[in-house]
C-alpha cells in the first residue's frame, strides 16, 4: 500500500531542556539520519466519550489501555490523505494499527455510527471500538512541529523531537489549524525513542551520561 499500517514497538517519552538536547544531538546526529521530511507538522485530533472514559483510564496507568485517532501531517482539506489509527499499549509495548483515506471521510467514519467505508481487517477493529465505546465525540485536537530521525544501523530505531506542542478543545476540525493553547515553553523538546527491542548501547550510554531519565 506505499505505507506501513501495523507497527509493533516501544515507545518512551522525555521531556528535555534546550542543554540537554543540545547535548543529546551532538550524538543522534554521528548515529542517526533525519528523515526525508524534515521539520513537518503534525495534527492529531482524539476521540473520546462523554465522560472521558478513555483519558481517565489512561490516566490510571493500567497494564492494557487503547486509544483511538485521526492523524495528519500538515493541515488537512478535505481531499488530503489522513490516517485513521487505534493505538494499544499492553505492559510496555505499543501496537499501532491504521488506515489511510481522505480527511473529510475519515471524519465523517469515525464520528458516525456507519461501518468503514473500505473493509479490511484494521478498519473493523476501528469499527468494534467506536461500537464498544459509543458515543465517541472529537475531544481534543493536538498539534506539534516534529524533526524525526532514523538509524541505518539499529534496524527499526527511531527517535523524534516535538516542539511547541499546542492544544484545543473547541473547533477540533484539522481543517481549522494548528492554533492552540501552548503545553510546552521556549526550549522545551518532547523526545521520543521508539525502538522495537531493546535500546542501542550507544543510546542508552548518551541518556545517562547527560542524566535524562
Amino acid at each position: 500500500m506505499g505505507y506501513q499500517g501495523i507497527f509493533r514497538r516501544r515507545e518512551i517519552k522525555y521531556m528535555l531542556d534546550s542543554e540537554k538536547y543540545s547535548k543529546l544531538m551532538e550524538v543522534i546526529s554521528v548515529h542517526m539520519e533525519p528523515d526525508t521530511y524534515g521539520k513537518s507538522l503534525i495534527c492529531s485530533l482524539y476521540f473520546d466519550t462523554p465522560d472521558f472514559r478513555l483519558i481517565r483510564t489512561s490516566m490510571e496507568k493500567p497494564q492494557y489501555k487503547e486509544k483511538l485517532r485521526l492523524r495528519s501531517y500538515g493541515i488537512p482539506t478535505d481531499g488530503s490523505l489522513a490516517f485513521a489509527e487505534i493505538k494499544k499499549k499492553y505492559k510496555g509495548i505499543v501496537y499501532k494499527r491504521r488506515v489511510m483515506l481522505a480527511y473529510s471521510q475519515a471524519l465523517s467514519w469515525l464520528l458516525s455510527e456507519c461501518e468503514a467505508p473500505d473493509k479490511s481487517q484494521i478498519s473493523r477493529e476501528i469499527d468494534y471500538f467506536k461500537d464498544y465505546y459509543t458515543p465517541l465525540y472529537d475531544a481534543c485536537a493536538l498539534f506539534y512541529d516534529r524533526v524525526a530521525y532514523y538509524s541505518d544501523e539499529d534496524e527499526g530505531l527511531r527517535v523524534t523531537f516535538d516542539e511547541n506542542i499546542r492544544y484545543r478543545f473547541a473547533d477540533t476540525d484539522l481543517r481549522l489549524g494548528d492554533t492552540g493553547e501552548l503545553l510546552t515553553g521556549a526550549g522545551q523538546y518532547l523526545m521520543e525513542i521508539k525502538i522495537p527491542a531493546g535500546m542501542p548501547l550507544w543510546l542508552a550510554r548518551a541518556l545517562s551520561a547527560n542524566q535524562i531519565f
